[in-house]
This record gives structure tokens, sequence and C-alpha cells, in this order.
């Protein structure tokens, strides 16, 4: 195998196992945020229990991912020095105001949290966590404009072979960068609802305190009601972005090889990219991808066969995550619909069918963010930064795929042990229910 091919499947490695993390961290911290504040704004003590004991499973998840997220920096100088010597001085700028401002405002009033519970006042305890949940949204953000840049390149000129900001602020303001943010943070937000739903439900089944985790279960079905109908939207936006900008990856992920005015959507179809078509196209929407892509009945949809065969993205994989992400996006808006209507109900609890639906659709949100970044990274290959550098060019020219093959086994074993860790710890500390007798003990 070559050392591309080695070095992709590294970074998708270390990438695809550092963003289990990443949503989860997003999402508990504004969940617990708006615990602590419930509390500080009614007195009730319940409150306070739902933010320690959720609090500390944010803490766990956030730790192990704080592990997860180092090594990523060292990918680009090991692995991909050709795109770090082409597009540093671009690419470098965000992602080093997410480590000096975002990252650290983070871990340090993490610490602040953690410690404050006697010696802040109750208002001001509760500022403290809102400034954590902001900043892992902060730090998000500037990951995700880098990201952005990366499928939408702006406000750079080619100097001496290299790329070189001239417009900082096209950087700040592309909306490629703006809509991949929102999609993928209202993403989180469901994941940690689903999590919160999960975990509740567990318990539920148990009948381990129905007041507490009844509550529990009503804020992440709320949550994720409104997360999971904003994600669909999202979704429609990202999708405007990818035809508007992305046409190769909109022919993949649609599996459309002709160019088509008024071009329908077919519910069932099959593609077949070895010949360059589709094996089956079956149950027409008139105008459906038209209208999905561009809002447009009439908009034209560029084929695949327009393109050069290199300059392709994988069409099989691409359709099929794409389709089972979207699936996945309109199952959570359904679960989460029967979770706010049961709670509203108060019949929750007499819904075991549902609570152990709940209790495995855990792990659903967390396939569908992986799926999701794996449309978006796939499906802008051959190109690590889209139409300007290939993946091909930006892979180290001093390293063998021995050295790659060494690493990643190094990388496999080290994050399977995380996983464990992150496993056992989650498992363990969600199960144990208990009422702390001190505030800081319960942390």
């Amino acid at each position: 195998m070559s050392v591309v091919a080695l070095s992709r499947i590294q970074f998708a490695v270390v990438a695809g196992f550092h963003f289990l993390f990443v949503p989860l961290t997003l999402g508990l911290s504004v969940l617990v945020a708006y615990l602590e504040t419930r509390y500080v704004v009614t007195g009730d003590e319940t409150y306070l229990r739902m933010t320690k004991y959720w609090g500390r499973l944010f803490l766990i998840n956030f730790a192990v991912g704080v592990v997860t997220g180092i090594t990523m920096e060292f990918q680009f100088g090991m692995n991909w020095a050709g795109y770090s010597s082409y597009v540093g001085d671009i690419f470098g700028a965000p992602l080093a105001i997410e480590a000096t401002v975002a990252f650290f405002l983070e871990s340090t009033f993490i610490g602040v949290w953690i410690f404050g519970w006697k010696r802040l006042s109750k208002r001001a305890h509760a500022a403290v966590i809102w400034v954590v949940a902001s900043a892992s949204t902060l730090s998000a953000l500037w990951i995700l404009l880098a990201n952005g840049w990366m499928q939408r390149p702006v406000g750079y000129v080619i100097n001496a072979g290299r790329a070189e900001m001239v417009d900082f602020g096209a950087l700040i303001t592309n909306a490629y960068g703006w809509v991949k943010f929102l999609h993928t943070v209202l993403a989180g937000y469901v994941l940690a609802a689903f999590f919160l739903m999960g975990v509740s439900a567990y318990h539920l089944l148990k009948r381990t305190d129905d007041v507490f985790f009844k509550r529990s279960f009503r804020v992440g079905a709320t949550f994720g009601l409104v997360c999971s109908a904003l994600l669909i939207f999202a979704g429609d936006l990202s999708g405007r972005q990818v035809a508007d900008f992305q046409p190769t990856k909109l022919a993949a992920i649609e599996s459309q090889w002709q160019t088509v005015t008024a071009a329908p959507f077919y519910v069932i179809q099959i593609p077949d990219p070895a010949h360059d078509r589709n094996l089956v196209e079956a149950v027409p929407i008139p105008y459906g991808l038209s209208l999905l892509a561009y809002h447009n009945p009439k908009s034209t949809i560029k084929g695949l066969l327009e393109f050069p065969a290199a300059d392709r993205p994988p069409v099989l994989i691409s359709f099929f995550a794409f389709r089972l992400m979207v699936a996945l996006g309109f199952l959570f808006l359904l679960l989460a619909f029967l979770g706010f209507h049961f709670t509203r109900k108060d019949t929750l609890v007499r819904m075991r069918w549902y609570l152990w639906v709940m209790l495995f659709a855990i792990v659903l949100p967390y396939l569908a963010v992986q799926l999701g970044w794996l449309v978006s990274e796939l499906g802008r290959q051959p190109w690590i930064v889209y139409n300007m550098l290939r993946t091909a060019d930006a892979v180290s020219k001093s390293i063998t795929a021995g050295d790659v093959i060494v690493s990643l086994i190094g990388f496999i074993l080290l994050y399977g042990v995380l996983m464990a860790v992150d496993i056992f710890l989650l498992s363990r500390y969600s199960r144990e229910y208990r009422v702390a007798e001190t505030e800081e003990k319960a942390i």
C-alpha cells in the first residue's frame, strides 16, 4: 500500500477517534450549564444533583478527548509536510487561535469549575460553566473555519509555490465554514441529548430514581427535539454550499452521472461506478434533486461525467454514507418527538419499549457524526484543499510506507486503550447513581 493511502488511513483513524469525543463535549457542556443555571434560578436541589451527575460524565469525556486531540497536531508535520509547507501560513492561523485562546480558556475554567464549588457564589460558579461551554463552542468554530477554508479556499494568493493569506477577514467570514460550524455543533447537541436520554432510560428501566431521571430525560428530549429540527435545516444549508462550491461532491453523493436540468430525485438508487452509471433508478420524484440542491426546480445538476475520472470522489461510500446520515437525522427527530410527547403526558416510565429503544439509540448519533465527516472529507477527494492541492501532493516525501505502518499500529494501540478506559469510566459512572454528601465529592 502506498504512503499516501496509509497516511490517509492513519489520519482517518486519528481524526475519527478524536471526533468521538468532541460532539459529546460540545453538547454536555451546554446541558450542564443549563442545569446549573436552573438550580441557581429555582433553588431546586434536584437540578444541583443533575448538574453534578452529568458534569462528572462531561469531565470524563473531556479529559480523554484532550489526549486524543493532542496527537492530531503531529499528523501535519509527520505525514503531511507537503500540506503544511504549502498552506501552513493560512491553516496555521485559525489553529493557533483555537489553541491559545479557546482551548486554554476552556481548560482553565474547567479547573475553576471543578474546585470552585465552595469558593465561589452560586451565580459565579454557574457563570464559569457557561464560559467553559462558550470556549468549547469557540474552539469548534476556529477548527471548522480552518476546515471550511480547505473546502472553499478564499482570501489567498499563490506566491513562490505557496499559498499565502492576503485577507484574513475572508477566512473568518467564509460561508462554507460557518455553515459547517452550525451543522457540526448541532450534531454535537443532538448526540449529547441522546446520551442524556439513553442513560436516563437505563435508570428508568431499573427504577433508580424516577424524579431525577424523568427530569433528565425531559431536558434531553426537549433539547434533542429542537436541535434535531435545526440540524435538518443546517443540513439543507450545507447541501446548498456543496451544490454551489463542490459540484463533484454533490454528483458523488447523489450518484448523478449525466448533467440534467430539472433533475428528479430517485428514492431507490444503486450506483455502479465501475461502469459510470446506476444499476437501479426507481421511484423518481420530479424536480426533486434540483429542488434539494438549489431550491429551484429548473436548476441544472452537473453529472460526474462532466469531470475527469481522476477528479471524481469515491461514489459508493459517499452515496451510501450520505443516505444513511440523512435517514438517521430524521430518525432522531422522530425519537426526540416521542420522548418529548411521553414526558409531557407523564407516560414515559410505562413506555418500556421506547426506553429500550433509547438505551440502544445512544450509539446512533455517534454513527451519524462519523458518517457526516466521511461525506465531507471523502467527498472532497482527490483534493486536500478543494481544486487547489491534491492529497497525493500533500503527503510527506521523506517517510516510507513502513514508517507509516509502525506509527499507525502505535496509534491504534494507544487509541484502543483510551477507548477502553473511556467506555469503562463512562459506563461505570453513568450506572453509579448516588447523591454525594458534599459538593466537591460529587465532582
